[in-house]
């Protein structure tokens, strides 16, 4: 599967972050690290990249860098 912004739709995208974290738009019982490591809701952190402005390599630098609020 094509994960880059030039390669996939919005939906497409919304779907690889829903399914690639095993989140839901309203609740985060599957792993709960967003709230554990303090980034808050994972589909706002990756929504420049749903929305097709950043990159998921970029997103996940800047969450490792520690840049991500």
């Amino acid at each position: 599967m094509k994960y880059l912004i030039k390669d996939t739709t919005r939906e497409e995208r919304e779907w690889i972050v829903k399914n690639g974290l095993g989140c839901d738009a309203n609740e985060c019982e599957n792993c709960s690290a967003c709230g554990l490591y303090g980034a808050g809701n994972m589909l706002e952190v990756y929504g420049p990249y749903i929305e097709g402005l950043k990159e998921l390599s970029e997103i996940n630098a800047e969450f490792r860098g520690g840049s991500v609020k």
